[in-house]
């Protein structure tokens, strides 16, 4: 299942991809825009890295990405394997994502994204429990939603304010590595403001778990987009700090090539910062854009 559908999301890029790219681009860059609009174009904020959505607009974004962590740390109680440790063992997963928006209205837009996901798992060295040396799974993986509005539109003298709620439902119950056992929540809000250098935006989110009742500080994010040419963008961010925790963060560059009207080859390359965050995460796929008729 894992090579079919990896297979079939190959065959989809690459059908959409001939089918589209016989239409011209039109340059990103736009001489109707103020100044702080040029590197984004406008819209409401989407959990796509510098992408954001318009009214009526539709977004299908089929991608591939590849996790490498070579000092994940574990429990082998939260394993379901009884002893109450903490080491650090290897993880690899390959992961065939499809995200799907839509702009509701000028402030509003709604997104879904679900995952089909193959990971390996190796324990340590020093681990004595019965924790498998190795444990290798696969399926769908999590299912998210997003609802995502626009509180306040960007002028030249304020920025942009947005909030976002997300929600993951429990999926893979019965998996050790790839399940998520709960529901999982995440609102959270930020701010966008652009300037002629480039477009800088702050996010931050709470997170609540309902399987220990917790309320933390989520994901939280500094991001900068630059229009580099007509139809070349370039992102960077560094995003972590899951759960309150400091030492989870992430560095993330990347490019968007605008090679038609309604594609845009995106590139993102994540790598760990600190000692509990992946040590790589590269991404890549193409994100279509289907405008409001």
């Amino acid at each position: 299942m894992n090579s079919g559908f990896h297979r079939w999301l190959q065959c989809s890029l690459i059908f959409l991809s001939f089918s589209l790219l016989s239409l011209p681009a039109r340059s990103l860059a736009r001489d109707d825009l103020p100044q702080y609009l040029k590197d984004r174009g406008g819209g409401t904020p989407t959990s796509l890295f510098g992408t954001y959505i318009k009214k009526g607009e539709i977004l299908i974004f089929p991608f591939f990405s590849r996790s490498i962590d070579r000092n994940q740390e574990y429990s082998p109680v939260g394993l379901g394997y009884g002893l109450d440790e903490t080491y650090r063992g290897r993880y690899r997963a390959s992961e065939g994502v499809i995200f799907a928006g839509y702009g509701l209205a000028d402030w509003f837009a709604i997104e879904l994204e679900v995952s089909y996901i193959s990971a390996t798992f190796e324990k340590s060295s020093q681990d004595l429990s019965a924790t498998p040396a190795t444990i290798n799974e696969s399926g769908i993986g999590d299912m998210e939603g997003q609802l995502r509005l626009n509180l306040m539109t960007e002028r030249e003298r304020k920025p942009e304010l947005f909030c976002f709620l997300e929600i993951t439902p429990p999926s893979q119950k019965d998996k050790k590595i790839i399940g998520a056992p709960d529901w999982d929540l995440k609102p959270g809000v930020g701010i966008v403001k652009g300037f002629s250098w480039g477009t800088l935006t702050f996010r931050s989110t709470l997170e609540y778990t309902r399987e220990d009742s917790s309320l933390n500080v989520g994901e939280t994010a500094i991001e900068y987009l630059k229009l580099l040419s007509p139809t070349w963008r370039l992102y960077c961010g560094i995003e972590g700090g899951e759960g309150g925790g400091p030492d989870e963060w992430v560095l993330t560059t990347g490019v968007q090539w605008r090679i038609t009207d309604l594609t845009t080859l995106r590139f993102n390359n994540a790598l760990g910062i600190s000692s509990k965050a992946n040590d790589w995460a590269p991404e890549v796929g193409i994100l279509f854009s289907f405008p409001e008729v």
